[in-house]
């Protein structure tokens, strides 16, 4: 019957629509006008028990054309008949009654005081407005319940389960409900509120918990979960991803609540969750208003400049109009790419590629004194662990002669600032790539006071979706169907996202006196287990079933945990809650600097042995976990 019913409706709506539409103020005038006269009617009808004496029903015909006018004058007065009955909330129900009362007032006046009708009963006065108001409010009510009983029975809509009973959770349901444009209707509630449960809202029962969700979904045949808890805390978040393993419905989620507020319309865009919404701590947020004094007019150039740190570098100082953007990158299609996107968002801003290496000192001095920069962000550095434990005289050329080729350059034409972007595995490193990251940062804070060059060092952990991260691996994986490949079941790392990344290095640019290094507050670390199992919950999968989890052994320079400091290492606060910055834990200097010098001539000729050798014997803190390397 009820689907007779839609099919019926929907014919209608094709073959009358455009008519209906087009002559749709004299229809809901003609309406409005209809139930004030079925009001007066029905008072009149109560009034003298359904049997209304003659002389009585000559006044009502009478006096009917002051009735109708006046009730009209009032609707149209409030703006009654502007209202979209399907959306009739308690605003325009609250206009309605206003209305009613008010055209009652003025039709007592007109009749008993203007036209001097006593005879007039004041009851049917009373009881027509508020007739008319119950008549006019239910044919609304009747309205918008139709059209939402019509969207629950709509074949195609898909099924959404909504995490958390509060108002966006609401408003989400009352969109889904109202909206044709969603395709999706919700069909029940989860939420820890135990005032709720078993409660409907808009006839949307509330079947559980966050920890029900999987029980929940199963149960109502869930094609989508929406968490529509915009300020939940990281930990639930997490909770309720834990609680949603084994659903094959994908989870998304809405918008922040700051973000909601300034733009409500922001609740019809639902996204996917994403591992970024799964840290477990919150995001980093810096005042970038101190940034457009510092880029502003100035030329900045940043090396490394096509990798995903460089180049997001390269989008958010444009932002800030620098007079030049320097891109310097010697891999061309990433360069081209970037390039392209680059004066494609920001046409006013000057944006120079360049192709060339930084471990090449004439291209380089060419390139500072072309482009005279003002600032230099030095991203450039061989990051893959196990890459670099094959190839170590190649991590000390890029990672040790490299820095020190850009920033003695830096020092030499008058750099205002250099800011090099190192890496917590820098900290009592255990891999090749970590521990030239170390040397690195010791030039860095080395050549700082030597001109008026402010040089500052800038650590982080693991950058979610950066090239070469476990992320990009991860889905790969899954999206082969597995298996998703993990070293160890207690591999923990420190996990930031890309543009967090980038605000900490902006921001430490402003904050940076000279010679320190500067460390985010990341939190806790993350098991590299828990980050593959949410990546295939969020992948609408079953972790076991449908993607497997293969564990490989620890490989060559990896460790199971992170550390941001090194033993020797004071950590002072700064202006911003979530930097630190570190302090001492110098490296023996005479030898390595003296090592370093001889570094070009040495590489040329020494065996990957010996430079391993050098590597322990300078920096003390320097473990390899694992030394037999494949050859």
């Amino acid at each position: 019957m009820k689907q007779v019913a839609a099919k019926l409706f929907h014919v209608v709506a094709g073959r009358y629509g455009s008519l209906l539409l087009d002559h749709r103020s004299l229809i809901v005038i003609g309406t409005q006008l209809g139930l004030i006269l079925a009001a007066n009617v029905s008072a009149f009808l109560l009034r003298f028990d359904a049997d209304i004496p003659p002389q009585y029903r000559t006044v009502m015909w009478h006096y009917l054309p002051v009735v109708l006018l006046t009730f009209g004058a009032g609707l149209w007065v409030f703006g009654i008949q502007r209202g979209l009955w399907r959306y009739v909330g308690l605003h325009d129900l609250g206009r309605i009654l206003w209305a009613s009362l008010a055209g009652s007032a003025v039709l007592y006046g007109l009749v008993h005081f203007l036209l001097g009708a006593k005879e007039y009963p004041r009851s049917v006065i009373i009881l027509t407005g508020l007739l008319s108001a119950l008549y006019l409010a239910g044919i609304r009510l009747a309205v918008r319940w139709f059209r939402e009983w019509l969207r629950i029975l709509e074949p195609t809509a898909r099924k959404v389960l909504i995490v958390g009973a509060g108002n966006a959770g609401e408003q989400l349901a009352r969109a889904m409900l109202s909206d044709p444009d969603y395709h999706c209707r919700p069909v029940a509630f989860v939420d820890d509120d135990p005032v709720k449960r078993r409660m409907l809202i808009h006839g949307i029962p509330v079947l559980g918990t966050t920890a029900d969700i999987k029980a929940v979904a199963d149960r109502v045949g869930a094609h989508e979960i929406i968490v529509a808890i915009p300020s939940a805390p990281t930990h639930v978040k997490q909770k309720i991803l834990v609680a949603s393993e084994g659903c094959t419905a994908p989870i998304k989620i809405l918008p922040s609540v700051k973000r909601l507020l300034g733009d409500p319309v922001l609740l019809q865009q639902v996204r996917p969750m994403k591992l970024e919404d799964l840290l477990q701590r919150d995001q980093i947020q810096t005042d970038c208003r101190e940034l457009h004094p510092l880029i502003e007019g100035k030329t900045v150039l940043v090396t490394g400049a096509g990798g995903s740190i460089g180049s997001e570098l390269c989008r958010q100082i444009a932002r800030y109009r620098p007079e030049s953007l320097v891109l310097f990158e010697r891999y061309e299609n990433a360069l081209h790419a970037l390039l392209l996107e680059l004066r494609t968002a920001f046409p006013q801003v000057g944006v120079l590629p360049i192709v060339a290496d930084v471990t090449m000192p004439d291209r380089v001095a060419e390139v500072f004194r072309q482009t005279k920069p003002d600032l230099v962000f030095h991203a450039a550095a061989h990051k893959h662990v196990p890459l670099m434990e094959l190839n170590p005289k190649e991590a000390v050329r890029n990672n040790v002669i490299g820095t020190r080729v850009v920033a003695e350059e830096s020092l030499k034409t008058g750099v205002e600032r250099f800011v090099l972007i190192s890496t917590d595995k820098a900290v009592n490193p255990s891999s090749v790539m970590g521990v030239t990251k170390r040397i690195a940062e010791h030039l860095v804070r080395n050549l700082n006071g030597l001109s008026r060059t402010v040089f500052t060092v800038v650590r982080f952990g693991n950058v979610l979706g950066s090239n070469g991260s476990v992320v990009p691996l991860f889905a790969e994986q899954i999206r082969r169907g597995g298996p998703v490949t993990v070293t160890d079941p207690e591999i923990r790392r420190f996990f930031m996202t890309i543009p967090e990344a980038v605000q900490l290095v902006l921001q430490a640019s402003v904050m940076g006196q000279g010679g320190e290094v500067f460390v985010l507050d990341m939190g806790e670390q993350i098991r590299v287990a828990d980050l593959a199992r949410n990546m295939i919950v969020l992948s609408g999968l079953v972790p076991g079933k449908d993607v497997q989890i293969v564990y490989t052994g620890l490989r060559p320079g990896e460790k199971l945990y992170e550390e941001l400091f090194e033993a020797g290492e004071q950590v002072e606060s700064t202006s911003h809650p979530k930097i630190h910055r570190a302090v001492g834990g110098a490296l023996p200097a005479e030898d390595l600097d003296a090592w370093i010098k001889e570094l070009p001539d040495k590489l040329s000729d020494c065996e990957d042995d010996e430079v391993l050798q050098d590597l322990k014997r300078l920096v003390p803190s320097f473990h390899p976990l694992i030394s037999e390397r494949v050859s």
